[in-house]
């Protein structure tokens, strides 16, 4: 936009002082004409110079006028058709040696102000065309025979002057726009160069704070994982040794009055000691990086397996297999661990039935006992049955329980399918 300014200035100031030299020759030649008609008489009686100078001066009066009071050209129009009239009438009353030099100095004013070249064709074709025309009436005024090959003959040097100053000044003037506008371009290039190379700088800039900011949040995402295990331990093994430490101290009470509860306790601690240990491993696995584990299915069957092995419990199990990412392979290892490990100290359960199956776009958790089960409107929700919500909440998902008195208990637990898209 600011090249497109400096053009228009730099044309302005070439058009500005092109005028004035257009003007001081079209006033010299005027100058000429008058004293070279002084002398000269016409149609016997008419002194030349007595309509020769009326005559220029009306034509640089008009010009004057044609040049710095008139803007488009449409307003122009009536002064190119007075500058015709004009120059015939100095055809007629000169001998036309410099009137081609008037129609090119009033052809240059034209030339400076079209940007067009088919315009300028068209005049210089069109003034050509009025010249001959105007020595032909002057040639029939003054009575010589006007035939079209001896006009052109007779005018042939003014009319090559007429061509080459065509040529010569549009072609310059094509040439100066052409070299303007390649400057011009070559700035812009320029311009936009500069640009690229700053909006560069800036995206390398931006790329490396991104990148630090990358590895800021990357840093504190591990911290809060590293944070949120910790936790974890706190909570489930805190939780855990604390409910060991309390089936041990109950058994130690009835070990002599009903040593199959007490057994039934131990062997529920033991259980719970297992399921401790197999969470502070997990843990540690997971603070080192070790991200190896088993399959989800081959992972319960294993919490099975170490909860049957020499406890005298009987668990049957449906499990579908099915891929979860970490957090959802995690909750319901813990959840069976914790369910069973409840079942055995709240219910005095023997057997357990376990299913894990897809559900439409859920997946299906049930673990129901054979325990002692209580009314439902007492059941509380202790520290591991609300963690256990919170965790299935976190994740998307809901629990309920089903108990009756009698009737064992059911744990329902629904989260949402990682392998099914909205």
């Amino acid at each position: 936009m600011a090249n497109r300014k400096k053009f228009r200035l730099e044309f302005s100031f070439l058009q500005k002082w092109g005028n004035v030299l257009i003007y001081c020759l079209l006033l010299f030649v005027c100058i000429l004409l008058v004293f070279g008609s002084l002398h000269s008489v016409y149609f016997t009686t008419v002194r030349a110079w007595c309509v020769v100078l009326p005559v220029c001066v009306a034509l640089a009066a008009e010009n004057a006028v044609k040049i710095w009071g008139l803007h488009t050209f449409r307003q122009k129009i009536p002064c190119y058709v007075l500058d015709i009239l004009l120059l015939t009438t100095l055809t007629v009353f000169t001998d036309g040696s410099l009137i081609s030099t008037l129609y090119i100095i009033i052809l240059s004013e034209f030339y400076l102000w079209q940007s067009n070249i088919a315009s300028s064709i068209a005049m210089g074709a069109a003034s050509i065309v009025l010249f001959l025309a105007a020595l032909a009436v002057s040639g029939a005024l003054k009575g010589e025979s006007v035939h079209v090959t001896s006009l052109i003959a007779g005018a042939f040097n003014d009319l090559l002057l007429l061509v080459l100053h065509f040529l010569g000044i549009n072609f310059a003037i094509q040439i100066w726009r052409k070299n303007r506008e390649l400057a011009d371009t070559l700035e812009e290039l320029e311009e936009s160069n500069r640009k690229v190379r700053s909006a560069y700088e800036e995206l390398e800039e931006s790329n490396k704070k991104l990148q630090a900011a990358y590895r800021e949040l990357h840093e504190v995402t591990a911290l809060e994982e590293r944070q949120r295990i910790a936790k974890d331990i706190h909570d489930t093994a805190g939780h855990s040794i604390t409910t060991i430490i309390m089936q041990t101290e109950a058994a130690k009470l009835v070990i002599d009055s009903d040593p199959a509860d007490a057994k039934r306790k131990i062997a529920a601690a033991n259980l719970q000691a297992r399921n401790a240990l197999e969470e502070l491993r997990e843990s540690v696995h997971l603070l080192s990086g070790d991200t190896e584990q088993l399959s989800l299915r081959d992972a319960l069957l294993a919490i099975i397996h170490e909860s049957t092995d020499g406890t005298g419990i009987v668990i049957r199990a449906d499990i579908e297999d099915i891929t979860l990412c970490k957090a959802k392979y995690r909750f319901l290892c813990n959840t069976l661990k914790e369910g069973i490990s409840n079942g055995l100290r709240h219910g005095n359960a023997t057997a357990f039935y376990f299913e894990l199956k897809r559900k439409g776009n859920k997946i299906a958790f049930l673990l129901s006992d054979n325990g002692s089960g209580m009314e439902k409107s007492k059941l509380k929700k202790g520290f591991g049955l609300k963690g256990m919500c919170a965790r299935a909440e976190a994740l998307g998902g809901s629990v309920h329980c089903e108990t009756e008195p009698d009737e064992g208990f059911e744990l329902h637990i629904e989260i949402p399918d990682d392998n099914v898209t909205n």
